[in-house]
């Protein structure tokens, strides 16, 4: 399901009285119905998220990170997820039947995720079956609906992250002689690239034109569905070159998400965990510009006043869709809790959830 099918089924939008309430006032409200749950409530936050919300998650991660760790809570009847719709879907599909998982802002989507809906992704299919046979295999990027993921697992594939693609796409490369990649064009070429596979093996697929954009399709090993993050993308070549030019001694780390001539001029690459850790790790006294979400830049920013670290891109705002959630729509969404009156929940149905499961499970056993 798209975040515009979700906004379509679901009109019901937060009060506007509680834009009203001051930020403490807020805060204590939250604070309070947090104590008053105890264990049956749990909230986890993607790293991306806004201080004023992240100050009350529970626990701080990635995506796939923070459904695993809501998996293995069992006490808590309420996982109030403050990410976006993709990954409460990934929690929902983990979590036990008894569990219910909230979205405190429906409109908290993904742009990624939904460059590649299942119509589309049902007529690539078929066109690149009868195009290459029984030779490809898909993968999706966690950052993708609940029915790409089960699409996947239908026709054998997995999921991966930015931390686990290299292993997954080896184990894919074993199973058949191409890869379907959706919906992150340039995680998927930057993945391969570093495998060893050459840009002139690799083409992009256009579901808007529904063909491969190649010449030489005899040659591909490895189609890359044209999505990608709004956000990554902004981070450009002339970015690394004014930078270097400013100050030759920083070194620039950068997220796989961007574009591969980027990540081919930085120092580093890596997942979000990736980034953090060799945050945490590094010298003082040493200087960093960083290619991924500003809040998360802020907050490395604020956590390590002993290096230099700034934003790779000095103009760049944090992403849209992923801070719809803030601290009024958070507060809302707990009293509402608290009134027995849910809103935003998300549930995915069951055949989706099972065949979407088969991909998610084929990553984790082979990672």
């Amino acid at each position: 399901m798209s975040i515009f099918d979700v906004l379509t089924a679901s009109a019901e939008m937060m009060p506007s009285h509680y834009k009203d309430m001051s930020t403490g006032e807020m805060e204590k409200r939250v604070a309070a119905i947090k104590r008053d749950f105890g264990k049956r409530l749990f909230i986890p936050g993607h790293h991306y998220q806004k201080d004023e919300v992240i100050q009350f998650a529970d626990t701080a991660g990635d995506s796939l990170q923070l459904a695993q760790v809501a998996e293995k809570n069992k006490e808590a009847e309420y996982i109030v997820f403050c990410g976006v719709h993709f990954m409460a879907e990934t929690a929902d599909m983990l979590t036990d039947d008894n569990q219910t998982v909230i979205l405190p802002d429906m409109r908290a989507g993904c742009s990624m995720a939904d460059m590649a809906d299942i119509q589309q992704t049902d007529k690539a299919w078929q066109e690149l079956q009868e195009l290459y046979g029984n030779t490809i295999i898909p993968l999706t990027y966690v950052n993708s609906t609940a029915e790409i993921k089960a699409f996947v697992g239908r026709h054998g594939g997995a999921t991966v992250t930015s931390s686990n693609a290299r292993s997954v796409l080896k184990w894919a490369f074993k199973q058949k002689e191409r890869i379907l990649f959706l919906p992150d064009q340039h995680l998927g070429r930057n993945t391969a690239y570093d495998l060893g596979i050459p840009l002139t093996e690799m083409a992009v697929w256009d579901p808007g034109q529904n063909r491969l954009l190649t010449d030489h399709p005899e040659n591909i090993k490895v189609i890359l569905w044209k999505g990608h993050c709004s956000v990554h993308e902004k981070f450009t070549a002339e970015n690394i070159s004014q930078l270097r030019q400013r100050d030759s001694g920083i070194r620039i780390i950068v997220h796989p998400e961007c574009s591969r001539e980027v990540v081919s001029l930085s120092d580093d690459s890596g997942s979000t965990k990736y980034i953090i850790d060799t945050i945490e790790q590094a010298e003082p006294g040493s200087k960093w510009a960083i290619g991924t979400e500003m809040n998360l830049v802020q907050r490395l920013i604020q956590s390590h006043p002993d290096k230099q670290i700034e934003s790779l891109n000095p103009d760049m705002c944090p992403c849209l869709t992923m801070n719809r959630i803030d601290l009024p729509h958070l507060l809302w969404s707990l009293e509402q809790l608290e009134k027995g009156e849910l809103k935003g929940v998300i549930k995915v149905p069951e055949a989706v959830r099972t065949e979407a499961l088969r991909a998610l499970n084929r990553m984790l056993s082979h990672t």
